[in-house]
C-alpha cells in the first residue's frame, strides 16, 4: 500500500517534467520565431528595393554611383550628389554633436548638483521625442534666417583661410549643407547624451572615489576613469546617432537647399538621398521611379555598413579590454 503514493507521485513528476520541457520548447521555438522575423523584415526591405531599382542599377551599373547628373527629363540619373549630400550632413552633425552631448552627459554625472540633473534629463528626453518635421520648420522658419545673416561675417573670416576657407564661401541664403548638418546636430544630441549619460553612471564609484582620493582631478578621472570603463558603450553611442542622421528625412528636405551640385563650399545648397525620395516620388514613374527606390537601396547598403563598421570598432575594443 505504501507504494501506491510513491507510484503516483513519480508519475505526476513525469508528466510535469514532460509537460515543462514541451513548454519550454514551444517558448524556445517563439522567440527563434521572432529573431528570424526580424531578419526576414530586413532581407524583405533590402531585397525590395534592390528589385525595384533593378532598372538603374542593373542597367547604369557604376554609372549611377559615379555621376552626379540628375536629370528626369532626359531619364539621366546619378546617385553621387545625394550619397554626397547625406555622407557630409551626418558629418558634420556627428562633429557638432559628439562634444556637446559628452559634455552635458558629464555635466549630469559628475559635476551638477542634484536639483538641477532632473529639469536638464527632462528637457534632453524632451527634444528626443520632437518630431522630425518640427525640426524642420523651426530650421527654415528660424535658423535659415539666422544662418543667412551670420554667412557673410563667416565668408569674411573663415574664407580666407588656406585649405578651410574654400568651405565658408558663397551667397548668403540660408539653406545648405551647414545649416542641415547643424539642425542634424540637435536632433541626434538627445540621443547620443542619453546613452553617455546611462553608461557614465554605470562606472563603480569606488572607482572614482579612489582616484579622487589619490589626488586626481575631475578630468584626469574623466579621462582615466570613465573614459576607459565606457568606451564601447560611448562608441555604440555615437554609431546610434550617426545611424539616425543618415536616415533623417523631414527635417533635412526643409533645410537642405534640394540641388543636385555638387560643390565644396557647406554653404551651398545640396540635397541627401532621403529629402530626393521625398521631394520627387509622388511624380515619380517609369526609370525615375527606379532610381528614386535603387537610392533608397543605397541608403539601405550605406546605414548598413556604417553599423558593421561599429560593429567590428566595439569587436576589436572589447577583445583589448579582454587582454
Amino acid at each position: 500500500m505504501s507504494s501506491l503514493p510513491t507510484t503516483l507521485e513519480s508519475i505526476n513528476t513525469d508528466h510535469r517534467s514532460r509537460s515543462d520541457a514541451r513548454h519550454d520548447a514551444w517558448f524556445r521555438w517563439l522567440l527563434k520565431g521572432c529573431a528570424l522575423l526580424v531578419l526576414a523584415a530586413l532581407l524583405g526591405a533590402a531585397l525590395s528595393t534592390l528589385w525595384g531599382g533593378r532598372e538603374v542599377l542593373f542597367g547604369q551599373g557604376l554609372h549611377f554611383l559615379t555621376t552626379a547628373e540628375w536629370n528626369p527629363v532626359t531619364d539621366t540619373y546619378g546617385a553621387l550628389a545625394p550619397v554626397f549630400g547625406t555622407l557630409v550632413t551626418s558629418l558634420i552633425a556627428l562633429v557638432l554633436a559628439v562634444p556637446v552631448s559628452f559634455g552635458i552627459a558629464l555635466f549630469l554625472t559628475e559635476i551638477a548638483p542634484a536639483w538641477l540633473r532632473g529639469p536638464v534629463s527632462s528637457a534632453i528626453e524632451l527634444l528626443a521625442s520632437i518630431p522630425s518635421i518640427i525640426y524642420g520648420m523651426w530650421g527654415l522658419f528660424v535658423f535659415v534666417p539666422f544662418i543667412a545673416r551670420i554667412e557673410p561675417a563667416l565668408s569674411a573670416t573663415l574664407g580666407h583661410i588656406p585649405l578651410v576657407g574654400p568651405l565658408f564661401q558663397g551667397p548668403p541664403i540660408g539653406l545648405g549643407l551647414l545649416t542641415a548638418g547643424i539642425v542634424l546636430a540637435v536632433m541626434i544630441l538627445p540621443f547620443i547624451c542619453a546613452v553617455m549619460r546611462e553608461v557614465f553612471q554605470t562606472v563603480p564609484t569606488r572607482l572614482k572615489e579612489s582616484a579622487y582620493a589619490l589626488g586626481s582631478t575631475t578630468w584626469e578621472v574623466v579621462w582615466d576613469i570613465v573614459l576607459p570603463y565606457t568606451r564601447s558603450a560611448v562608441i555604440g553611442g555615437i554609431f546610434l546617432g550617426l545611424g539616425r542622421a543618415l536616415g533623417e528625412t523631414m527635417a533635412v528636405t526643409f533645410v537642405l537647399g534640394n540641388s543636385y551640385d555638387i560643390t565644396g563650399s557647406l554653404l551651398m545648397p545640396g540635397t541627401s538621398i532621403s529629402s530626393s525620395i521625398a521631394n520627387e516620388f509622388n511624380e515619380a514613374v517609369g526609370t525615375h521611379r527606379s532610381a528614386l527606390i535603387a537610392l533608397g537601396f543605397l541608403l539601405f547598403v550605406v546605414t548598413f555598413v556604417v553599423l558593421l563598421v561599429a560593429r567590428l570598432m566595439l569587436r576589436r575594443l572589447s577583445r583589448r579590454e579582454g587582454r
